[in-house]
């Protein structure tokens, strides 16, 4: 029980909540919720008793394209978990009167449950802090603003990069994420629509590992909300129109060792800890991709010369390249770097805590950075990418959940529970999804993520 229970009961009857979400994000990327009523949850706070709502251990084998548990996942029918709210979480919803919401943990006999995803972060925020470090991160989601005509969907403007036309087309549906987002925490700090017609991107300050990924559910909740209250849909599939750009979801990283930020080396360059680090994360990379880019849809996203990282590469501000080293305009060494080779398709709380499990790995093994690469990867012939041992990365996600599969690193940091199960999920919508055409893929994915 919370020591602070009186004064969770005062600020849910402050903001007249009536309904309480306990909220996680499943194997497939799908935000899912149970909401308890405020006289039940007064109740319980009140009398001492456990918060906490029942799940079916299955709901973690649920694919995104079906309501039916995977086949191999190692979950079926029969077993109960709790969802427990984790109360400093809690959030008044600005574009919800009435509710309120808390991030949920999943537990069994008391214990965390193997198979939680934000457990599986916080082990490797702890794996981190057994080395003195302490990760610190943002998603940097895009995402696109649609107008549903039945039976098509339609981009809401057909406008070119960062106009201030279509500033002023979106301004108030952009207005309103803003606010939200800030009365839930957030420090937005930029805004500008995107390459592709429609597409808008958000970002918001880095934070402590875990609040990063929390951040982004909130993040994905309120624009979906939000669009849908201005009559638009707001959708993050990595995919949607052939033509137009993709949508990623950029992971910006740094390390720090109390308040120092050990990423810069002071001479325009990375620490030897910070190139560890990257070299561990193009290391695994291609079985990592299973966690960052974990759609068929994802690979649609992910081809040379769009700006994807669609090679094993690292370079100061590379755009082509997987990882990216941005420079920076106050100070003479960067201060983070950036893995592009993500999209909307991830969990959050796996694809950060698979990329901080490859990257202390980098650290652990010593790892040495190839020199960086400051041209487009897909402009070098294929024996130069091999002279300098820049590969093509998995270009379907058979290929990178078979990477996955033979990579003990990432297997043992998800532990054998989670790993099988979130294998049986993806290799299920993988086998779903076979020979769909792209407009097929939105039609399924579409109000998924």
């Amino acid at each position: 029980m919370p020591e602070n229970a009186s004064t969770i009961l005062s600020r849910l009857q402050e903001g007249k909540i009536r309904f309480v979400r306990v909220v996680w994000c499943d194997n497939g990327n799908v935000i899912r919720g149970k909401a308890i009523h405020i006289d039940a949850l007064t109740r319980q706070l009140e009398g001492g008793d456990a918060v906490a709502v029942g799940l079916s251990a299955a709901q973690q084998a649920i694919p995104v394209v079906a309501d039916a548990v995977a086949p191999g996942s190692g979950l079926g029918p029969v077993g109960e978990v709790w969802l427990v709210p984790d109360w400093e979480t809690l959030q008044m919803l600005p574009y919800a009167p009435g509710q309120a919401r808390a991030l949920g943990e999943m537990v069994k006999d008391g214990q965390p449950w193997p198979w939680c995803s934000r457990q599986f972060l916080k082990r490797m925020v702890q794996r981190a802090s057994d080395r003195g470090l302490t990760i610190k991160a943002a998603f940097e989601p895009e995402f696109y603003l649609l107008k549903q005509r039945d039976p098509d969907i339609l981009p809401a403007d057909n406008l070119p990069f960062a106009t201030t036309l279509a500033m002023d087309l979106h301004q108030e549906v952009v207005m309103a994420i803003a606010d939200a987002l800030s009365a839930q925490g957030m420090a937005v700090e930029q805004y500008y629509p995107e390459s592709g017609p429609g597409q808008q991107e958000i970002s918001v300050r880095y934070t402590d590992a875990l609040a990063a990924a929390d951040q982004h559910v909130v993040y994905r909740e309120t624009v979906k909300a939000i669009a849908h209250q201005h009559g638009l849909v707001a959708s993050f599939v990595p995919k949607l129109f052939e033509s137009c750009a993709g949508s990623g979801c950029h992971l910006h990283l740094s390390l720090w060792e109390g308040e120092q930020n050990l990423m810069p080396n002071g001479a325009g360059g990375l620490s030897d800890t910070a190139r560890s680090f990257t070299a561990g994360l193009l290391h695994h990379l291609p079985a990592l991709m299973a966690i960052t880019t974990p759609s068929p849809n994802s690979y649609r996203r992910l081809q040379p010369h769009s700006w994807s990282g669609a090679y094993a590469a690292w370079g100061m501000d590379n755009r082509e390249a997987a990882l990216r080293v941005p420079s920076n305009f106050s100070l003479p060494s960067p201060t983070h770097l950036e893995l592009k080779t993500v999209d909307g398709a991830a969990n959050p709380y796996l694809a950060l805590g698979g990329a901080i499990a490859a990257g202390l790995d980098g650290i652990a093994q010593g790892y040495s950075l190839p020199e960086p690469v400051q041209q487009d990867p897909g402009s070098l012939s294929e024996e130069e990418r091999g002279d300098r041992g820049i590969a093509l990365l998995p270009r379907s996600l058979a290929e990178s959940l078979a990477a996955l599969e033979a990579n003990p690193l990432l297997l043992d940091a998800l532990g054998a529970p989670l790993a099988q199960t979130y294998l049986a999920v993806r290799r299920a919508e993988l086998t779903a999804m076979a020979g769909m055409t792209l407009e097929a893929e939105v039609s399924l994915l579409l109000d998924r993520y």
